[in-house]
């Protein structure tokens, strides 16, 4: 029995849901997202909610009944209010800057790294040690963050490197003589 998928998606203020052809699209003030949804579970909107049960009781139906309703959720926060990762970059001469499409961070390597911007992404830098990432997509959103964080993941023994906002950083104790 799915915890999660029992309970229905409610639809904040200005948020419209519809499902064609097994195809559910979600409208809200920051744009439009489509999901297509299996046809192991059956999706109902009604009213200012939406609603997943499973369509047999098969176990896989079980499986993709919680899964799709936390799609459905995750799709519709999208729409509505957006996602969002901060990241802080730790290092001497380590910076980051927006130039047109695409975003430059120096990180002590012997170049700098240039990452162009993916399309439904909004990366803000208010500060040079600073990384927003925004955009409607989760997955698309926590994707963009960790590419960023891979090009030089926070070091034990100092700290340095790039990590994100409310990331804790196992710190080591260095040589002693």
């Amino acid at each position: 029995m799915s915890r999660v998928g029992k309970y229905p998606v409610e639809l904040p203020a200005g948020v419209q849901v519809a499902i064609v052809d097994r195809i559910l699209t979600a409208k809200g003030k920051l744009g439009e997202m489509k999901l297509t949804l299996t046809d192991k579970v059956t999706v109902v909107a009604e009213g200012s909610s939406v609603s997943v049960a499973p369509a047999g009781s098969d176990s896989q139906s079980r499986m993709m009944w919680g899964t799709t309703r936390a799609l459905i959720a995750n799709l519709v926060k999208g729409v509505s209010v957006g996602y969002s990762k901060t990241m802080e970059i730790t290092g001497t001469g380590f910076r980051a800057a927006v130039q047109g499409s695409n975003l430059v961070i120096n990180l002590g390597f012997s170049h700098d790294v240039v990452y162009p911007i993916p399309a439904g992404i909004k990366i803000v830098c208010e500060k040079p040690t600073s990384i927003k990432v925004e955009g409607m997509d989760k997955r698309q959103v926590g994707q963009v963050a960790a590419e960023i964080r891979a090009w030089r993941p926070p070091e034990p023994y100092k700290g340095k490197g790039v990590k994100y906002e409310n990331e804790t950083i196992l710190r080591k104790e260095g040589k002693k003589k």
